[in-house]
């Protein structure tokens, strides 16, 4: 892959709200923004009715929304992470969309599934054939048909819409910096999963741990050599500040790969180049579909299924 303006690698980050405060959002993105990073923003664009399953601001807090369409207007991506914390129905997904698109003037480019019902192709939906039954095993069954968007006629469907509204939704979550390399297709279709348009992969970060194990020096300096990219999934609200101030390791980690020669912009952003650089969007087959599968189970194998 040929970067844009000689730029030697890409990286970005794809944040989900969960656990998120606005003093934290606040702390995180203004260091991001100070230190050359423009990456993307989960939000949930409604707050909730019934009891959340999740903690987390939501733009129905009016300084929160300030906050990120400044965020917006600076740059950043603000992303789709379903319409609250909170199962949907698809009446209240039609309205969550329309929230997001009066706020931030046009419907989201890119999303990420939150363990809601109206969770389009989640937990055992995720997979295919053997790979489906060897997780259903290892979970006991415990996600059996609990996640409903892309199933029609159910109360949660809303696959028809997200297909109309949304371009790229992230799926498999590996271990490794580059991305790219543990997920060459991206951004693809999946025949199997037709009613969204473009997968995309992360890299693993969801807590501050994660994230720095990820990002460390040696695999900062693995990703330039290898000229890749890396979309890193986390949740700035778990584990990057402590007493009111960012972790000295994160300040550390992330002000070292701003001085690289990096091409630091958001996950849309970087998937379109991807797929305008092949000319033609990248349609999985089988062969494909079972390999990428395999890798992500294997994983989940090896280090705990969820």
């Amino acid at each position: 892959m040929i970067w844009p303006s000689g730029k030697r690698f890409a990286f970005t980050v794809f944040d989900d709200p969960d656990g998120q405060s606005l003093d934290t959002s606040e702390r995180v993105y203004g260091f991001l923004a100070d230190v050359g990073f423009r990456t993307t923003k989960a939000v949930w664009p409604i707050g909730p009715s019934r009891e959340p399953n999740s903690g987390g601001v939501t733009c129905a807090c009016k300084p929160y929304g300030r906050h990120v369409l400044a965020l917006q207007a600076d740059g950043f991506e603000i992303a789709y992470h379903l319409g609250g914390p909170q199962s949907a129905t698809r009446e209240e997904s039609i309205q969550a969309l329309e929230r997001f698109r009066e706020f931030f003037g046009a419907p989201p480019t890119s999303m990420a599934n939150h363990y809601n019902r109206e969770a389009l192709y989640w937990g055992p939906d995720r997979l295919s054939g053997w790979h489906r039954s060897v997780y259903q095993l290892a979970t006991r069954g415990r996600n059996s048909d609990r996640f409903r968007g892309h199933v029609e006629g159910d109360t949660h469907f809303w696959g028809d819409i997200c297909r109309s509204q949304i371009r790229y939704c992230r799926n498999f979550v590996f271990r490794g910096i580059n991305t790219l390399r543990a997920c060459p297709q991206m951004p693809y279709h999946d025949p199997l999963r037709p009613w969204v348009n473009l997968w995309f992969a992360s890299t693993e970060g969801a807590m501050g741990p994660a994230f720095f194990s990820a990002i460390g020096e040696a695999a900062q300096d693995v990703l330039e050599k290898q000229g890749g990219a890396c979309i890193m999934y986390t949740h700035f609200g778990h584990g990057f500040v402590e007493d009111g101030q960012l972790k000295p390791r994160f300040r550390e980690l992330m002000q070292r790969l701003s001085k690289k020669n990096g091409w630091f912009v958001p996950a849309a952003t970087l998937l379109d180049h991807i797929r305008q650089s092949r000319k033609t969007d990248t349609v999985l087959s089988a062969a494909e579909r079972s390999a990428l599968e395999w890798r992500w189970l294997r994983q989940k194998l090896l280090h705990g299924v969820s």
